[in-house]
């Protein structure tokens, strides 16, 4: 016990200080997409004809949808220019579907906190019953992640629950596969009101590489209503955390 107790003194504090301090990322991380419109050549679109999943178009403006974007980077290699890249800016969750899309328009704004009454009941103590709705476990294991000691998501009030009738919500991985499509909608049943829904990863929001497949059903929002919209192929524990906390209030 003695030797246990002097390890843990060595080993001193390690879970993260986010949102205190900023949480470091490695250069190579892809994050919040950036247009440099100095650099862009109007109706060239060789980057929305690399993009193998349609998530950028140039009507009116340049406009890179994350909920369909799997953040491969193809769209930054095959610009002459330089014109986009890809930020380390984890930032990316939003509280409504449109909202997922940066534009050279304006500046691209993360989620907002949850409203009155809701704001009330789960801005400290947020429970959560995960679905993974047929996906490949990537964003299931980078949820997994906020369990550890390094991120300790329970600090937070925020827990993952063995049974929806113990949830304030669902959190949903997954493009909803035929076969998931019934648990999805007895779980959210199940949930006692009032409730919400998290979509996590691109295959939640918009199928992602499964888009359109005759076994999916390209994510969750055509069966239930979605309050936070969480992109990424998969995506960041630091995407996930930073969404979170932003939908109960501990992030302004």
């Amino acid at each position: 016990m003695l030797k246990a107790i002097l390890a843990r003194f060595r080993q001193g504090h390690r879970t993260m200080a986010y949102p205190e301090s900023p949480q470091p990322l490695p250069p190579r991380f892809r994050g919040l997409p950036v247009f440099d419109l100095s650099r862009c050549v109007e109706g060239c679109n060789i980057c929305s004809e690399a993009c193998p999943y349609s998530a950028i178009s140039s009507s009116d403006s340049l406009s890179l949808d994350m909920g369909k974007c799997l953040f491969c980077g193809d769209c930054a290699s095959a610009c002459p220019k330089d014109a986009i890249s890809f930020s380390t800016d984890a930032c990316l969750a939003s509280r409504t579907r449109e909202g997922l899309s940066v534009t050279t328009a304006e500046k691209y704004h993360p989620a907002k906190a949850l409203e009155g009454e809701l704001l009330r009941l789960f801005g400290r103590s947020l429970k959560l019953r995960e679905v993974s709705a047929g996906g490949c476990n990537a964003c299931e294991a980078d949820t997994n992640v906020l369990s550890t000691i390094g991120w300790d998501l329970g600090r937070f009030g925020i827990q993952f629950v063995a049974s929806p009738r113990h949830a304030d919500g669902m959190f949903v991985t997954g493009p909803v596969s035929e076969n998931m499509l019934a648990a999805l909608l007895d779980t959210y049943k199940a949930i006692p009101e009032p409730k919400l829904v998290i979509v996590a990863g691109a295959c939640a929001i918009n199928g992602g590489p499964f888009k359109d497949h005759a076994e999916v059903h390209n994510g969750a929002d055509g069966f239930v209503p979605v309050d936070l919209y969480i992109p990424g192929c998969p995506p960041s524990p630091l995407t996930i955390l930073d969404g979170l906390l932003r939908l109960i209030g501990s992030i302004k």
